[in-house]
């Protein structure tokens, strides 16, 4: 049996680009409880609605609940557990063990988050005892000691195997809480490890001048993929909750591919196909042993997105959106990306059309006709993809 494929999403719009995607199951967070508070993240009273579009395209929902959780807080978490099953989530997320058991009391299925750090089948099989019935493994071991962990457990295995990745040790970074007062294990990350650093010594020496030297490459195994498919875990995440739809909607429709049918000659063109999203740069993590200082890197992105306008009107028996090009032009070829909080999509352009008159092109400050591929809402933005020249 296949592993499953488990996309991230933080809005409608990022939603159906799992699904649409392929995605077998995603995983999201509600505003609070999860570790991206600054995701977006949906609505409490829209959880029943993310749960009947998941089933209703066959895909399973998974809430993340992952954080520290506080005596003055269990009021909250034990409501938005009882709202989590009330909508039908497939499982929660969870990394506090009070959590786990306010969940498992509900009748929950619970995994247990990356952020408890498992590392060894003894404690995955804890976490079995306790009512889990999935362990999110901590994202620095070896692929044979996953191997040898999954196993030698009673438990479901899930690992990342696409995404960024924290320059700490899984649930135990502190360097946000030092710096800003923001704590990672609530939700809070502010990142430091990705900005540029000064530091000397204390004779005044310069060792790092402006540099990201703390600044993790991302983790890519689409290389890979024939491995994992053998290692005996259950599912495969990719990380990216903070990420746009086109991420999503690329990141998943690729490891989609390789794990339906893997081929080598493919590789090349899968690559080619990741980095044309946000990355900087990829390794594959702790997998293979401790990623080197070559494993640091900032945005190796081969495309950016820029932004052309907004959608003015959509006229449905046509098939075709009215853009304003507030920002800038569009020519037949181009990539563009539409999207809204609620819409994703992504198209060439075979068609342009001004006061009904077929163009090759239209300029900022023109408003021009697009034939959609599907449906699309008023004010959604419209960005064209460009290659960035390195």
């Amino acid at each position: 049996m296949k592993p499953e494929l488990l996309s991230p999403c933080h809005d409608f719009a990022t939603l159906r680009a799992a699904v649409e995607s392929g995605a077998d199951a995603v995983y999201f967070g509600v505003k609070g409880f999860n570790m991206r508070a600054k995701a977006g993240n949906f609505e409490l009273n829209e959880l029943k609605r993310v749960v009947s579009y998941c089933h209703e395209n066959r895909v399973r929902a998974y809430l993340a609940t992952n954080v520290v959780v506080y005596e003055d807080e269990l009021g909250r978490v034990k409501k938005l557990l009882g709202e989590a099953r009330k909508a039908g989530v497939d499982a929660v997320i969870v990394h506090d063990l009070g959590v786990l058991r306010l969940a498992v009391e509900l009748g929950l299925d619970v995994h247990i988050s990356t952020q408890a750090n498992t590392t060894n089948s003894i404690g995955a099989d804890t976490y079995a005892e306790l009512g889990a019935s999935r362990v999110i493994l901590s994202r620095e071991l070896l692929l044979e000691q996953v191997r040898r962990l999954a196993a030698n457990t009673k438990i479901d295995v899930e690992v990342f195997i696409h995404g960024a990745m924290c320059v700490s040790i899984s649930g135990r970074c502190f360097l946000s809480q030092a710096i800003y007062g923001a704590n990672a294990n609530l939700g809070e990350c502010y990142q430091p490890c990705r900005q540029e650093w000064f530091v000397s010594n204390s004779d005044g020496e310069l060792i790092y001048d402006g540099e990201r030297f703390l600044n993790s490459k991302d983790l890519c195994m689409i290389e890979y993929v024939p491995e994992l498919l053998d290692s005996g875990v259950k599912a495969f995440k990719i990380e990216g909750r903070m990420r746009d739809a086109d991420y999503v909607s690329t990141v998943t429709s690729v490891y989609r591919e390789a794990i339906d049918d893997f081929n080598k000659e493919k590789v090349p063109v899968w690559k080619d196909a990741l980095k044309s999203v946000f990355n900087r740069g990829y390794c594959t993590g702790f997998y293979y042993g401790e990623p080197e200082e070559s494993g640091l890197g900032s945005n190796q992105s081969t495309t950016r997105k820029v932004q052309a306008g907004i959608v003015s009107n959509y006229y449905k028996k046509v098939g075709a959106a009215e853009l304003e090009l507030t920002a800038a032009g569009l020519s037949l070829g181009d990539e563009v990306i539409i999207e809204s909080k609620k819409v994703f999509l992504k198209q060439r352009v075979e068609s342009l059309e001004i006061n009904h008159e077929k163009v090759e092109h239209a300029s900022k400050g023109e408003r021009v006709g697009l034939k959609t591929v599907k449906p699309v809402k008023q004010g959604a933005i419209i960005y064209k993809l460009e290659t960035i020249k390195k």
